[in-house]
């Protein structure tokens, strides 16, 4: 035990003589008389309890105060990277709104150039055939020369490798009969609208030999 004067035990515990006078009197510190003087007896034991409270206490604060500051820290990087994927997103989509719209005036171009085309080849093959006299040989070069022209076109439109020939020069080099030829065309006038494999323009059919099998209306 220790003792000591109230004004020194206030001091010691933080608190006023009045407090400490209330606690002598509830009993919850003892005292004593001495030459008139009333002294307070402290337990050195209650004191080193108090003393760790105390500074557990400030432990916890200390520790409170750094979880609260790492979690202010996280709650800002947390924020900032939702900030960053927001601008990512933002940045894909208006990259694929560019994406589609350049495909979108690609194919219009396209679209434009290919209706320019076909109809000057419409035009083309809706010419005044030669006249009667014209011997068989000056018809065969005027078919070959538009051949030329359009079988070029028609490979170019086409993203994977193709082979196109106007089906008369494909049945003729085959060396069918003329009978064939003309049995084998009927087929093809008969499905050209709705098979994909076969391209008219005007009164003549085209055909990819590479990209497609027609053994099942020639054979």
């Amino acid at each position: 035990m220790k003792k000591m004067s109230v004004a020194e035990a206030a001091k010691k515990f933080g608190v006023s003589k009045e407090a400490i006078h209330n606690r002598i009197r509830r009993g919850s510190l003892k005292s004593v008389v001495e030459n008139g003087i009333k002294m307070v007896l402290i337990d050195t034991n209650v004191q080193m309890q108090q003393r760790k409270r105390v500074t557990n206490t400030q432990v916890d604060d200390r520790y409170y105060k750094l979880l609260e500051e790492q979690n202010a820290k996280l709650q800002e990087k947390v924020e900032k990277l939702e900030n960053e994927t927001r601008s990512l997103r933002d940045q894909k989509e208006a990259m694929l709104i560019e994406e589609r719209e350049k495909i979108e005036r690609i194919y219009k171009e396209k679209d434009e150039q290919l209706k320019n085309i076909l109809t000057t080849l419409s035009a083309k093959l809706m010419l005044t055939p030669p006249q009667e006299e014209i011997i068989e040989e000056q018809e065969v070069t005027h078919e070959e020369t538009l051949d030329a022209e359009i079988e070029p076109f028609l490979e170019a439109e086409e993203e994977i490798p193709s082979k196109v020939v106007s089906l008369k020069k494909y049945l003729k080099k085959q060396k069918f009969s003329q009978k064939k030829i003309d049995k084998i065309m009927k087929k093809f006038k008969k499905i050209a609208k709705k098979d994909d494999r076969v391209v008219s323009l005007g009164s003549k059919y085209y055909i990819d030999t590479l990209k497609f099998d027609y053994s099942d209306i020639i054979n």
